[in-house]
């Protein structure tokens, strides 16, 4: 490639804050804009040679072929964009990201890579330019870089591969999407430093994440990698009756991983029994295997979103709560974010 910026390029990072941040008075210092929830992906384009480049790396092209197609079709013949890759579908009626969809697009077999690009293809969203023709723009200030980035992806049709995320430098418009934009598969909000240039790797950006905390039944758990211990306890919640599996929580300390083991497994359901599990896409040796336990344990879990039924997310262990029967942990309690369809959010750009 024969670009001003070559891969692979490190994206530019954000650091995590609790709310979403203010503006001096005298003038705006941060653009906002949604926190999209994908792969993270920048595309260099020289030509027909298109890289796909992964937050650690790696090139993506080969699984998003529709993508690679759009840029050749889409971009001009050398840029460099920055932004995140999804697979919208529609749910209950609204569009909206789905990231059980965008997981299985990592595949190593091509037919069914080129498969799935036809049957759940892809998007990219961009937030950020980094070079276009001959000119590096990564030490440019944000509005320099998101002028080129409007000026390379211009389509703004719902049909388009290749989109552009929405801004705004309204602290109050930001915190309203916030709310909304999470029915739509979004995650929260970003906040990037108006004077600063593209800095790779660096956490130059601020970022809100949604946080809620829901109380699960302990429905079984995983032996840890090492054999000794817990690896991770499987949450159940309850609707309509039945007790179904939510998500996971992991991360424990090797002492708090041998007493969890020692006090879950004389509730073992059947000592020979495990049930099986997924194999973990993204670790081919994982079998997903778990041990079911009696579900008479009841605990507080932090969790940023939903997808779907289940947590978006591995959840983190907050407290036990001996006070709560299992039969009343039911999805009720859970925080449902408001219906945004996915088309409204990428509208209006600004």
């Amino acid at each position: 490639m024969d670009l001003p910026v070559l891969p692979p390029i490190a994206p530019m990072l954000a650091k995590a804050v609790t709310k979403v941040p203010t503006q001096p008075d005298a003038a705006p210092v941060y653009s906002y804009e949604p926190k999209w929830d994908g792969f993270r992906a920048l595309i260099f384009r020289d030509g027909d040679d298109v890289f796909i480049g992964s937050r650690g790396g790696k090139d993506l092209a080969r699984y998003f072929p529709e993508i690679v197609a759009a840029a050749r079709e889409q971009l001009p013949p050398k840029v460099v964009v920055d932004g995140e890759i999804g697979v919208p579908a529609s749910i209950d009626g609204v569009h909206r990201l789905d990231w059980d969809s965008l997981s299985q697009r990592i595949h190593p077999a091509a037919s069914r890579v080129n498969m799935l690009a036809e049957t759940t293809p892809a998007i990219f969203i961009g937030f950020d330019a980094l070079a276009s023709g001959s000119v590096d723009v990564t030490g440019e200030p944000f509005p320099v870089r998101r002028e080129t980035l409007l000026q390379v992806i211009g389509s703004t049709e719902r049909t388009s591969t290749l989109r552009v995320s929405r801004v705004t430098v309204d602290p109050d418009q930001a915190t309203q999407w916030f709310s909304a934009f999470e029915g739509a598969g979004l995650d929260g909000v970003v906040a990037k430093p108006l004077a600063s240039p593209y800095l790779p790797g660096k956490r130059e950006m601020l970022k809100v994440k949604h946080k809620r905390t829901a109380d699960c039944v302990i429905i079984g758990y995983r032996v840890h990698k090492s054999g000794t211990g817990i690896g991770s306890m499987l949450l159940g919640l309850y609707k309509d009756g039945e007790l179904r599996m939510v998500g996971g929580s992991a991360a424990f300390s090797d002492a708090k991983r041998l007493e969890l083991q020692q006090q879950f497994e004389p509730m073992r359901l059947d000592p020979d029994h495990v049930a099986p599990g997924e194999v973990n896409r993204w670790r081919s040796s994982a079998t997903g295997e778990w041990i079911p336990i009696r579900p008479e344990l009841v605990a507080e879990f932090a969790y940023d979103q939903m997808e779907g039924q289940r947590f978006r997310h591995t959840v983190k262990f907050l407290r036990w709560r001996p006070d709560r029967e299992p039969e009343s942990c039911g999805y009720d309690q859970l925080d449902v974010p408001l219906t945004y369809d996915l088309h409204d959010v990428l509208e209006g750009n600004s």
